[in-house]
C-alpha cells in the first residue's frame, strides 16, 4: 500500500509545477509559440521519465513497467484531445493569447476529476472482481466505436454543454479579454471563453472514462494509475500548442488508438480469467508502442488527400485569428 505521505508529497509537487507554470512561465496573457511549446512538452516528458526511473528504483521493475505503460497509453490517448481542442478553438475563434488560460483551468478541473474517478475505480475493482470484465468489455466496445467513427468530426459548437449553458445563462456574443464573466448593460453575462472551458472539462470527462479503465488494465495500483495520468495531463497543454498546427496530418492515429483500446481491453479480460500475469505488462507496453508508432509513421508516409489545417489558420500560431465567437443563432443553425 502506498504511503499517504507519498500521495501528499506528489500532489504538492504537482501544485508547485502548476504554480511555476501560471506564476512564472505564463504570467502574462500571450500567444504560445511552437518552439516554446515543443521545449515545454519535451520537458514534461523528461520529467515523467525521471519519475519513472524513481519508480523503477523504489518500487521495483514491475511497478516501473506499469507506470511506463500507463503513461504511454494516457499520453497516446491525450493526442485525441488535441484534435478536439483544435476544432473547439477554431469553431469558437478563441484568440491565441487566451488559449493557455482555458487549457490551464481545464487541466485543474481534469486533475480533480481524474483523482475522484481513479479512487472510485480502484475501490470498485478491489471490492468486485467482475468489474474487471465490465471495464475490459467497455474498452473493447469503445475501441471498436472509435475505429468505426475515426473519420467523424465532432460538432463542438453544438455540444450539449454549449446548448444547456446558452439556454440557462446569459452569454455574451463576443470575448471580453481573458475574462470568463463580464458585465453587459449592468447585467452579468458569461463570455464564450467560459463556454469553451466547460466543453474542455466535459471532453476530458469523456476521455477519462475511456483512459482510466485502460490503465487499470495495466495495474490496479491507484498511485501508479494516478501519477501516470497526472504526468500525461500536465504535458497536454504544451502538446496542444506543439502539435495543433500539424494534428491534421496524423489521420491514422485514431485507428492506432482504437486498436490499443481493443488490445488493452482484451488483456484485461484475459488476465481476469487466467490471472494477473497471463498477459505481461511488457507485452502490453510493446504492442501499444508499436501500434502508436506505426499509425504515426503511416500517417506521414501516406498523407491524406486534401488535408488542411483549420479554417482561418495563421502560420506559426496555434489557432484561428481573433474574432467573435459563434452567436447563439449560428450555433442553433
Amino acid at each position: 500500500m502506498t504511503s499517504p505521505w507519498l500521495w501528499v508529497g506528489f500532489n504538492l509537487f504537482v501544485l508547485a509545477l502548476l504554480a511555476l507554470d501560471l506564476g512564472v512561465l505564463h504570467r502574462k496573457q500571450r500567444e504560445i509559440r511552437i518552439g516554446e511549446a515543443l521545449a515545454l512538452s519535451l520537458g514534461y516528458v523528461l520529467l515523467a521519465l525521471v519519475f519513472n526511473a524513481g519508480v523503477f528504483y523504489v518500487r521495483g521493475q514491475a511497478a516501473g513497467y506499469e507506470f511506463l505503460t500507463g503513461y504511454l497509453i494516457e499520453k497516446s490517448l491525450s493526442l485525441d484531445n488535441v484534435f478536439v481542442f483544435v476544432l473547439l478553438f477554431s469553431s469558437f475563434a478563441v484568440p491565441p493569447q487566451y488559449q493557455h488560460r482555458v487549457l490551464f483551468w481545464g487541466i485543474i478541473g481534469a486533475l480533480a476529476m481524474r483523482c475522484a474517478l481513479i479512487l472510485l475505480g480502484a475501490q470498485l475493482m478491489q471490492t468486485f472482481h467482475w468489474v474487471v470484465f465490465v471495464f475490459g468489455a467497455f474498452l473493447i466496445g469503445t475501441g471498436i466505436k472509435m475505429l468505426v467513427m475515426a473519420d467523424a468530426k465532432p460538432n463542438v459548437a453544438n455540444n450539449i454543454v454549449v446548448r444547456l449553458m446558452r439556454r440557462w445563462l446569459r452569454v455574451s456574443d463576443d470575448y471580453d479579454g481573458p475574462r470568463f464573466l463580464t458585465q453587459r448593460n449592468g447585467v452579468l453575462h458569461v463570455t464564450p471563453l467560459l463556454l469553451v472551458l466547460a466543453v474542455v472539462e466535459f471532453t476530458d470527462l469523456v476521455f477519462a472514462v475511456d483512459s482510466i479503465p485502460a490503465i487499470f488494465a495495466v495495474t490496479q495500483d491507484p498511485f501508479i494509475v494516478y501519477s501516470s495520468n497526472v504526468f500525461a495531463i500536465l504535458g497536454l497543454r504544451a502538446l496542444y500548442f506543439a502539435l495543433a498546427g500539424v494534428a491534421h496530418r496524423f489521420h491514422y492515429l485514431k485507428y492506432g488508438l482504437s486498436l490499443v483500446l481493443v488490445v488493452i481491453g482484451g488483456k484485461m479480460i484475459a488476465n481476469g480469467i487466467y490471472g494477473e500475469k497471463f498477459v505481461p505488462t511488457e507485452v502490453a507496453l510493446l504492442i501499444t508502442a508499436v501500434l502508436i508508432a506505426a499509425s504515426v509513421v503511416l500517417s506521414l508516409l501516406r498523407p491524406k488527400a486534401g488535408a488542411e489545417p483549420p479554417r482561418g489558420w495563421i502560420p506559426g500560431t496555434a489557432a484561428a485569428p481573433q474574432a467573435k465567437s459563434p452567436s447563439e443563432t449560428e450555433v442553433r443553425r
